[in-house]
């Protein structure tokens, strides 16, 4: 999943030794609890790891004091089934119920997240919000975030995509196909591959797949943003800024 994901080439790399690529199969389920304990040996291996990315909980699973409930297959499979039949409205109501705050957290249409908040209160007997991510660090870590303005960032999201599309993205699903990525829990859900599969099932036009995945970007855009302003660690640097890679190295120093 080169394309779809901005990898970077071993040329942009640089020789600049990158970890924790290519290490699951398309059919596989990404788990983040799976991902704190391959990245926290790597970490305290490396003399100034730098962790980049835009995935807020990721990011916490490797920082910070955080422990993640276990899983039950038999009630995952049951509460997918549910979601399947009923859809995530009906279960998002249920968790309200149960776990108002995690409720909060958790976008009505995010399915997955659901579930999975569902089976850990069903699994532990305790709130699922009683596992949410804290800010109560085991790494110190200097933590940038870089502020784009709403109207710039919406225009380089379209362009993004419509480079991946010239780069080959619809091919790149399209070889994918026959290594299960259809099938993949993760894999298949992931922005732009999603879109495009629904393309190549005949359900959406090519020109459908390419909106939508704009869309999705960008309101996915908004949530990572979202995340990281309540995270009070996080200075934000103006992109524009001529000195910007000065005033974030600055930081590291200080």
């Amino acid at each position: 999943m080169d394309i779809g994901t901005a990898k970077l080439s071993q040329e942009e790399r640089r020789g600049v030794p990158h970890h924790l690529l290519d290490i699951w199969d398309v059919t596989v389920t990404a788990s983040v609890a799976e991902y704190q304990r391959l990245v926290r040996p790597l970490m305290d291996a490396i003399e100034v790891p730098i962790l980049v990315g835009g995935s807020g909980l990721y990011v916490r699973a490797a920082l910070d004091d955080l422990d993640f409930p276990g899983t039950d297959p038999s009630i995952r499979a049951r509460l997918e089934d549910e979601l399947a039949g009923v859809g995530s409205g009906a279960l998002y109501e249920r968790l309200r119920a149960l776990d108002p705050k995690a409720a909060e957290a958790i976008l009505p249409s995010n399915g997955r997240r659901i579930v999975r908040a569902l089976e850990v209160i069903e699994l532990t007997g305790r709130p699922f919000s009683a596992s949410m991510p804290s800010y109560d660090a085991l790494y110190p870590s200097v933590q940038i975030g870089v502020e784009v303005p709403r109207p710039v960032l919406d225009e380089r999201i379209e362009l993004r995509v419509r480079r991946m599309w010239e780069a080959g993205l619809v091919d790149e699903v399209r070889g994918l196909l026959p290594l299960g990525l259809a099938h993949g829990r993760t894999a298949g859900r992931a922005l732009g591959y999603a879109q495009v599969l629904r393309f190549l099932q005949g359900e959406w036009s090519e020109e459908q797949a390419f909106e939508e995945t704009v869309r999705a970007t960008r309101r996915f855009a908004r949530r990572q943003e979202s995340w990281f302003r309540r995270d009070p660690r996080v200075v934000w640097l103006p992109f524009d800024a001529g000195d910007l890679l000065q005033q974030a190295l600055d930081r590291v120093v200080a």
